[in-house]
């Protein structure tokens, strides 16, 4: 057969089945824990899988970086309510059928596009542009737990008793202003706006932009009483588009679009999908392989935009490597902190099911854990600080090996800390779930290990301009959405017709049956 050229495709499809099965045992994690936090498991195995297996060096130097931006872009969707939509497909009531498979194609869509945007950002940015958004995400962060830490709690004790309340339809409205007043706060600080501040405000504008025309002046609702935080999302992902063209980062674009599009059509598979297994009549947890099915779809999407990205995005230097300790800064945010605010809730569930007592010498079971992974993080900190200084011998000193030693720590951490949560309640119907991310992390693990040198250096054209190829991906996209949304319709309602399908509510959207109920609309005094 001789050896594969370059650019054959052939030798694509490591990367390919790598990042479907990371980003899917990641999203399979995701479900246990949830929201923006869980999310960011599969968007950091995603990000690292797809570079590690690129045959892109250059990429390799950032796989830390690659890994936090992956993990926050892919977080933004974990705040959408989805579970109701899938529901309406599950109906039996033709126009909520379809219109939960439209809906669950801009769920995905959005989700993906964001993580897309993250995963794609390492790859297009020089070492400067890159390590000057460290500090506003630093302040929006710091901006957000102090809002938890105090502003929430200071509610609850003094307004909420007087009737008043924070829910606008359930969206995370106070983050989004959060954020613009930290980076506004930080600019005023500096004395000027930088590229990094712009990305934030366009993200959190955008965010605002989008709910409030989507929902206060339109008055779409997608999924009522649930929350609406689709909207911002629109509005987040336009702005992210819009950032992009304007700052040249076309390719950040182009790369979004492509793992929104497959994201879309991943998220209406899965739910297509799950409605043809159930009438195999076995009993089994469909909702963790419809979770499961989506992750891989999405990881499908990140490995084909990541890899368009890879034949034309310009070589990239770290050379100086300015702001050293945004290394240890990244690599920290995704060993101990996307660690920890996932897995510091399986103290909640060993305590509910009697497994570790509620209180040990005077002291709540969450605060042994918290005291724990504080030990854990200052020995690991330590460690990376001393490593810039002088080398530990235990990690590999080429960049490949210290990727995957990252992905492979990160992979099992959180494996691992997933079965802690789920065996202190183990069911045969977890076999599904953890049995199957077990397997699949198994079989990360040997990809990487033995494909990574079989992974040839593609030959790099760069690409000036992305706007055609970025007008390309726009027409493809809607037309795939359409057949995509009407495939998935016309099969489910080949199978059950009108009939209820089970396996989740009963939930219609239109006409006289219609479940939906109204929510309140904004934030101020209950009447």
């Amino acid at each position: 057969m001789g050896t594969p050229h370059r650019d054959d495709p052939r030798r694509n499809w490591h990367a390919i089945l790598l990042t479907a099965l990371s980003l899917s045992l990641g999203w399979g994690i995701r479900g246990n824990f949830g929201h923006e936090f869980g999310a960011m498991i599969p968007g950091a195995l995603a990000a690292m899988a797809v570079v590690l297996l690129s045959g892109r060096a250059d990429w390799w130097r950032r796989v830390a970086y690659f890994a936090m931006f992956g993990a926050l872009g892919w977080s933004f969707g974990g705040s959408m309510s989805y579970m109701q939509v899938v529901a309406y497909t599950h109906s039996g009531h033709s126009p909520s059928v379809l219109y939960g498979f439209a809906c669950l194609f801009l769920i995905g869509f959005l989700w993906a596009a964001l993580g897309g945007a993250g995963t794609a950002l390492p790859a297009l940015t020089d070492r400067d542009r890159l390590t000057e958004l460290f500090a506003p995400m630093s302040a929006v962060f710091l901006a957000w737990w102090l809002q938890g830490a105090l502003f929430d709690p200071w509610f609850r004790l003094t307004l909420a008793p007087r009737g008043y309340r924070l829910d606008w339809y359930d969206t995370d409205w106070i983050a989004a202003l959060t954020a613009i007043a930290a980076v506004l706060l930080l600019a005023l600080r500096r004395r000027r706006f930088d590229r990094a501040t712009a990305l934030v405000l366009h993200l959190a504008l955008g965010w605002w932009l989008g709910f409030l025309v989507l929902v206060e002046v339109l008055g779409l609702r997608m999924t009522p009483p649930r929350g609406d935080n689709w909207a911002g999302c629109v509005g987040m992902t336009l702005g992210m588009l819009v950032y992009c063209l304007r700052s040249g980062l076309g390719g950040v674009a182009y790369a979004s679009l492509i793992t929104g599009v497959i994201g879309g059509i991943g998220f209406t598979a899965a739910a297509m999908l799950k409605l043809v297994e159930v009438t195999s009549g076995l009993e089994t947890n469909w909702h963790s392989i419809m979770e499961q099915t989506t992750g891989l779809f999405n990881g499908i999407g990140v490995a084909v935009g990541m890899g368009c990205l890879a034949r034309r995005a310009p070589r990239l230097t770290d050379s100086p490597p300015t702001r050293r300790w945004t290394e240890v800064y990244a690599v920290s945010f995704v060993l101990l902190l996307v660690t920890y605010l996932n897995l510091r809730k399986n103290p909640v569930e060993w305590v509910k099911v009697k497994a570790v007592p509620a209180s040990l010498y005077g002291l709540p079971a969450q605060v042994w854990f918290d005291l724990a992974y504080v030990l854990v993080a200052l020995a690991v900190i330590a460690l990376l600080v001393r490593h810039l200084r002088r080398p530990l011998v235990i990690i590999p000193s080429a960049w490949l090996g210290k990727g995957q030693l990252l992905y492979l720590v990160f992979l099992w951490w959180m494996v691992v800390g997933n079965f802690e949560r789920a065996l202190v309640s183990f069911a045969p119907q977890r076999l599904v779930t953890e049995g199957v991310i077990h397997a699949n992390a198994v079989a990360c693990t040997l990809l990487l290990l033995f494909c990574s040198g079989a992974v040839l250096a593609p030959k790099i054209h760069p690409v000036s301009s992305y706007r055609a190829l970025i007008r390309k991906a726009i027409v493809i996209g809607a037309a795939c959405a359409v057949l995509s949304v009407l495939a998935d319709w016309a099969i489910v309602r080949s199978i059950y017709g009108d009939r209820f399908a089970g396996h989740a509510g009963l939930h219609i959207r239109f006409g006289p049956n219609a479940t939906v109920r109204k929510a309140e609309p904004g934030p101020g005094p209950s009447e």
